[in-house]
């Protein structure tokens, strides 16, 4: 049985950020999944109704349905947002090993950094902000996700396709203090997988010391990684292919065939 992995996009994400990795990894063997977060499937200028009231633990639960589904327990691999929910599905026991990817923090890893504050400050000015649809304008991409982008013309057809999230969202991971709900809370000591955490020096919306603490968190089973050179966008950006190199032989290092194979 072939080695399966679920990717998790993030925040304003669709799949199709995960082209440049999906095609990496088949050619390495492996069954790779790479699903719509719920709302995630429509037009970039046209949010569907209830988006912006949708919760993290709404993302989670959909990603636990479709992996119940599978045949064994699959690698997860999450990007930013999707990287708290790959934590989400780990101290679930949902998953054989997570792979982080500048991931956003749990409730109680501190987090306000002034270059993320200031990625979402136009958002957070809005009133009602916390249960409507947002979406990153132009000059907001490319200060947080882009910031080391060298082809302008291929980061602004990524920008592209960003489509709307939910303010609901932003709330539980931004400001999980006022979250009734705890949608961001992970229980360090449910995480028994073998996890993979890696940062970039020059992300600005997930900054390498938040990252260095998300892994702190998860010891002794987190292994932690810095890329040197690399913002946010490490998906798609230039190097995105020795990030992904690292990350496969990590995990066939620590997931042979055999234990991703059975149930």
């Amino acid at each position: 049985m072939q080695r399966s992995v679920v990717m998790i996009h993030g925040m304003w994400g669709t799949p199709h950020v995960w082209r440049h990795w999906r095609a990496f990894l088949e050619a390495r063997g492996w069954q790779v999944s790479t699903p719509a977060l719920r709302h995630h499937d429509a037009p970039p200028f046209a949010p569907p109704p209830g988006l912006g009231t949708t919760s993290l633990l709404d993302y989670a639960d959909d990603l636990q349905a479709e992996i119940a589904r599978m045949p064994a327990k699959p690698v997860v691999i999450g990007h930013s947002m999707g990287g708290l929910l790959a934590q989400i599905l780990a101290a679930r026991q949902s998953c054989a090993a997570a792979v982080l990817l500048c991931p956003a923090p749990p409730a109680g890893v501190f987090a306000l950094h002034p270059s993320a504050m200031r990625a979402f400050l136009r958002i957070q000015r809005r009133w009602g902000w916390w249960k409507l649809p947002h979406r990153a304008t132009y000059k907001e991409a490319m200060y947080g996700s882009f910031n080391t982008c060298t082809d302008r013309i291929a980061c602004g057809h990524d920008y592209a396709r960003f489509v709307h999230e939910s303010g609901r969202v932003l709330v539980e991971i931004g400001l999980p203090f006022l979250d009734r709900s705890h949608a961001a809370t992970v229980d360090p000591a449910a995480v028994t997988c073998p996890m993979l955490v890696i940062g970039a020096d020059k992300d600005r919306l997930t900054p390498g010391a938040v990252v260095r603490r998300v892994a702190q968190r998860y010891a002794p089973v987190a292994e932690h990684r810095e890329f040197a050179g690399h913002g946010h966008w490490v998906v798609g950006q230039p190097g995105w292919q020795d990030i992904a190199t690292f990350a496969a032989d990590w995990l066939e290092r620590h997931l042979p065939a055999a234990d991703t194979a059975s149930a």
